[in-house]
């Protein structure tokens, strides 16, 4: 069998490193008439509470699906665990014919083929809640951010520099000051609204549900364009159902304040980065943060690269370790599907988010 570096091997009675393997190699177990675990794959990180955990229940191989090993793990796996980087298609699930789960860490599953996993008897597992706290908090900084620049000093000043410093370095406005407009209202939204609300701020929304009032924190329904006609700062929180591809686009950008701050730390299709790109250099007052792209990383020769007020951030918002623990516990349902168990979040196929 295979297992992860770093994850307790306790049943082996040999093993070896395959010829070339290095830090990282994996590492094989011959199969034994007593080795009954079950296999568990993993393709993307895994924090090391959970691997060891799942280490009790399985055995639990590090490989990448593009890599020479992977078929022979394949083969036999029992489970799949997941996060953005590996697509879970009808070509992958044909590789692994014992699978009887994939176990997504995080909240969306958009590279996930739900439908092709139900027709295969697959069942996928999520963990939806795992990174509010910590995207709610992420995006808060950035709007302050983009609204009350700041300098830290690295080296001494005198009085002069001082004093000039502090006359330069002024807000245009306090975040209570601005319209602030919500793309999606869902866990993330409603949670960002609440703390939006508790500095007093104005706030609108757009949403494809009826919200009820106790989770818009004060925030106005409105249509998606008038979300955009009427907000200073704009925050998109929508998951990503086909139908989203390219949501924000031209006719939205062009109704929107010459000055709008855009954040945008849900996905990176729902906005069409050619288009945004061309508002952008019409706006340079515009200022735009993607914590998310259409390509990761981006293409260098993508334009908005080239744009000073278009600032690139390397997909942070979910990155905490509390909240990168979170995501590690998909494994626990992992377990309980391959043990005929109820899994406490499993992915639904008739759900409108995974059209």
């Amino acid at each position: 069998m295979l297992f992860a570096p770093g994850v307790p091997v306790v049943r082996a009675p040999t093993y070896r490193t395959p010829p070339g393997a290095g830090d990282g190699g994996i590492v094989w177990i011959p199969r034994g008439p007593s080795m009954s675990k079950p296999l568990i794959i993993r393709t993307d990180e895994l924090d090391d509470e959970s691997a060891s955990w799942v280490s009790q229940h399985a055995d639990l191989a590090h490989v990448e699906v593009d890599s020479p090993e992977f078929q022979k793990f394949a083969d036999e796996a029992a489970g799949l665990l997941v996060r953005t980087a590996t697509t879970v298609d009808e070509a992958l699930l044909e590789r692994m014919p014992r699978l009887k789960v994939v176990g997504r860490g995080g909240v969306g599953i958009d590279n996930i083929d739900v439908g092709a996993c139900q027709a295969r008897g697959v069942r996928v597992v999520y963990t939806p809640e795992a990174s509010t706290q910590a995207v709610v908090e992420y995006t808060l900084a950035a709007m302050l951010d983009m609204v009350r620049p700041r300098i830290v000093l690295d080296e001494p000043v005198d009085r002069t520099e001082w004093a000039s410093l502090r006359a330069e370095i002024v807000g245009f406005h306090q975040l209570n000051e601005l319209s602030i407009g919500i793309l999606g209202m869902g866990r993330i939204g409603s949670r960002l609204a609440g703390a939006l609300g508790s500095l007093g701020c104005t706030m609108n929304y757009c949403d494809l549900r009826e919200i009820p009032a106790q989770d818009r924190h004060g925030a106005t329904p409105l249509p998606i364009e008038g979300l955009f006609a009427e907000s200073d700062v704009i925050s998109i929180h929508v998951d990503g159902r086909s139908a989203n591809r390219r949501l924000v686009n031209e006719s939205l950008l062009q109704n929107a304040s010459s000055s709008l701050l855009l954040v945008n730390t849900s996905r990176g299709r729902v906005i069409a980065e050619d288009d945004l790109a061309d508002w952008l250099q019409a706006n340079p007052l515009a200022a735009v943060l993607l914590d998310v792209q259409e390509q990761e990383p981006p293409d260098p020769a993508n334009p908005l690269w080239e744009l000073d007020n278009c600032f690139i951030a390397p997909h942070l918002a979910s990155r905490t370790r509390t909240s990168l623990a979170n995501m590690g516990r998909v494994v626990q349902d992992v377990v309980a599907v391959i043990q005929d168990e109820q899994p406490t979040w499993q992915a639904d196929p008739s759900d409108p988010a995974l059209a």
